[in-house]
């Protein structure tokens, strides 16, 4: 095969060596023919992308594809089925900075046949296969589609062949069947998810394929290796994965100005009430979408149900730049972020079935900031509901956050010295616009931004003074991203203002900062937590506090 310079290319190429083995004898499920595109994205940029056909003459089944993937330029791939999805042939033609590759195999029951053409040399290899194995050549991502047919008939514990040619064949097993949906300006795309163990030489790897409803590739992601493969209908900056969706969900639209914000609004199943209390949850830190998606835990979208079986009406929102929501971030700051806020509020206090004198502003991590900067110039906005929201200034809880990582690493007295005046230095840097000299040009790249500027200018105690409005702050005591100590800060600050109004802190026992249960609130916790609901106890915890 072609040799990879990129070391993230090489990184794929270990792993698309991954797959499994172990023939199915149930009956196949035929996939739609026709054309798509698929993306190639690693570590979220985009490095390729291909074209796939499916096409069906007589009885055999056919996958073809052109496309570019780094500096690899595939000039042509055709996998050949019969109509038992044995394969008979493969042929790949592709170039690497103008070294040419021919690879051709020819396949019977249980061997393949290769021969290799590289740089006007010619090898040749025979393996041993299982019938009916499933031909995925390294790199040229239109092979899934034939994996994607036989998923799409199989079940847990299902093993299946996967054919590297001409490296070998490994075996996967289907640990797990779920459903996820792609949601684009075109409709929603439903999908079933196959999460894979690949017995890849020397170590396991996991996958997760994912499949539409006519048996189609849609989706390949490989967490190991930072790589996302998907469909472009699916991959557009308006699509977004809706990790759950509530029996009264209805997605809207609310115009700021100069582009649109896209929601999710949740109604309470009450009868009769012909205006609802409202809550506007406003999401944390990073390009998350309205469901406040960590680790697979849909945070908002489990707090805007939780809290609408309790009547509240709810609304979360894909933050400005994110997900279907218009706007740039390249510029955003914490005040914009509240000015997105205060135009969702008023939005909501024109419409006819919100009580207009009950609407709950909820901020989530960054978002208590943006909810507190919101509720300082918004008097639409009632109360306000601080979770896991900063206590100190930005500044301070930057450095915070890196001490902590610090003690993690266990790094020597030196080395952690060093580190942390690194970061002082940035974030002056960064306040003051000078003493950039020395500092890594990548560092400032990642830290010289509006946004990260307001996060570090910001600061509670300076803000709380100007908010009138009742104030409930919850917070998990395992959290480690923003410690409990911040609870107890907010909240004296609150009760510090001159007009005295409804303050309260709770803190929920053994919840880290994702609101669920936890073991050790680490962040590298997240990924095995064994609970993947927000913890009972945070709805009604809001719930009670706002009926009061």
């Amino acid at each position: 095969m072609l040799s990879l310079r990129h070391c993230t290319v090489a990184i794929v190429l270990a792993l698309g060596a991954v797959l499994p083995a172990g023939a199915q004898t149930t009956a196949v499920p035929a996939p739609a023919t026709g054309e798509s595109s698929l993306t190639i994205f690693i570590r979220g940029v985009e490095v390729g992308r291909m074209q796939s056909t499916v096409s069906h003459p007589d009885t055999s089944w056919v996958i073809s594809s052109t496309g570019r993937f780094g500096d690899i330029v595939l000039n042509r791939l055709e996998i050949k089925y019969d109509a038992d999805w044995q394969p008979t042939s493969l042929r790949a033609e592709a170039t690497q900075v103008q070294k040419r590759l021919v690879l051709l195999t020819s396949f019977g029951l249980t061997t393949a046949v290769n021969e290799i053409s590289q740089d006007g040399a010619t090898t040749g290899k025979t393996d041993q296969i299982s019938a009916r194995t499933i031909v995925l050549p390294n790199n040229f991502y239109a092979g899934y589609e034939a994996l994607a047919v036989r998923l799409a008939g199989s079940a847990p514990g299902t093993e299946l062949p996967l054919y590297v040619p001409p490296q070998g064949e490994v075996k996967a097993v289907v640990n797990e069947i779920g459903q996820e949906s792609i949601q684009t300006p075109a409709g929603v795309t439903a999908l079933r998810t196959y999460t894979l163990t690949v017995h890849n030489v020397g170590a396991d790897v996991e996958a997760i394929v994912a499949v539409d409803a006519r048996n189609r590739f849609a989706r390949l992601e490989i967490k190991a290796a930072a790589l996302n493969v998907i469909r472009s209908d699916l991959a557009g900056v308006a699509a977004r994965r809706q990790t759950t969706r509530n029996p009264t969900d209805t997605d809207v639209t609310i115009p700021t100005t100069g582009f649109n914000i896209a929601g999710t609004l949740t109604v309470p199943k009450l009868e009769g009430r012909l205006r609802h209390p409202v809550v506007v949850l406003v999401g944390g830190a990073g390009p998350v979408d309205r469901d406040e998606t960590v680790a697979d835990i849909p945070i908002f979208g489990h707090l805007a149900g939780a809290l609408a079986d309790r009547g509240f009406m709810v609304l979360r929102y894909d933050k400005r730049g994110v997900g279907q929501s218009g706007g740039r971030v390249e510029t955003v700051t914490l005040q914009d972020y509240a000015d997105d806020a205060i135009a969702i509020v008023k939005w909501l206090a024109r419409r006819d079935d919100v009580d207009p004198r009950r609407i709950a502003v909820l901020g989530y991590g960054e978002g208590g900031a943006a909810a507190l900067l919101a509720a300082a110039r918004e008097k639409k906005i009632a109360s306000v509901v601080l979770v896991g929201a900063p206590g100190s200034s930005g500044a301070d809880l930057v450095m915070e956050q890196q001490r902590h990582q610090l003690d993690l690493m266990k790094t020597s007295d030196a080395e952690r010295q060093a580190k942390i005046d690194l970061q002082q230095r940035v974030q002056a840097a960064v306040l003051s616009g000078k003493g950039w000299e020395g500092i890594p040009e990548d560092v400032r790249k990642q830290a010289d931004t509006p946004w990260f500027k307001s996060v570090l200018e910001y600061d509670p105690a300076k803000i709380m003074p100007r908010v009138s409005q009742p104030v409930l702050i919850l917070q998990g005591d395992l959290d480690t991203q923003v410690p409990p100590h911040h609870a107890e800060q907010l909240a004296e600050l609150a009760r510090q203002r001159k007009k005295a109004t409804p303050v309260e802190a709770v803190h929920l026992p053994g919840v880290n900062h994702l609101l669920v249960k936890a073991t050790t609130g680490e962040t590298d916790e997240y990924p095995t937590l064994a609970d993947h609901e927000i913890a009972p106890d945070v709805a009604t915890t809001i719930a009670d506090w706002l009926r009061r």
